[in-house]
């Protein structure tokens, strides 16, 4: 039996890489029934000022077909609190690069709240969709 029943975590997922695959499946290795949030392509003009290279239902269809994923949603807004009370979620996984941001602290006793905790998972070193961009942008080759 896995330590948590509903597990949701979120991301952009845009050109999907090993990174992307390495937090979804540690994820899923700690709970019963994960919910990955994809993030809509208006969220993620309005927080980064730039589309994905990926459409939002592309990239939803290539994290639905992971074995790993039990269900993908929409993340269509920043509210994880809102989310977790309406996919009744016990574990929230995220990046260990939030651990100790005055956001995820703040969420921490949100979440803890509502019967949920949060779940630092490592951060693959070395790749990352920002990294691939600027690869693309000047040229470079694939890793």
């Amino acid at each position: 039996m896995k330590k948590y029943k509903i597990g949701y975590t979120t991301g952009v997922y845009d050109m999907f890489h090993i990174g992307h695959l390495n937090v979804i499946k540690r994820a899923k290795e700690q709970c019963d029934y994960l919910i990955v949030g994809v993030t809509t392509d208006n969220l993620c003009f309005k927080r980064k000022h730039k589309y994905p290279i990926i459409c939002e239902a592309d990239r939803a269809a290539i994290v639905a077909e992971l074995r790993c994923v039990d269900q993908v949603v929409p993340q269509d807004n920043m509210d994880k609190l809102e989310a977790v009370k309406k996919y009744h979620a016990d574990a929230v996984f995220v990046g260990s690069d939030w651990k100790g941001t005055d956001a995820w602290n703040k969420y921490e006793k949100e979440f803890a709240e509502e019967g949920c905790t949060v779940v630092y998972l490592n951060h693959t070193d070395g790749i990352s969709s920002t990294i691939l961009r600027d690869r693309l942008n000047a040229g470079e080759e694939a890793l």
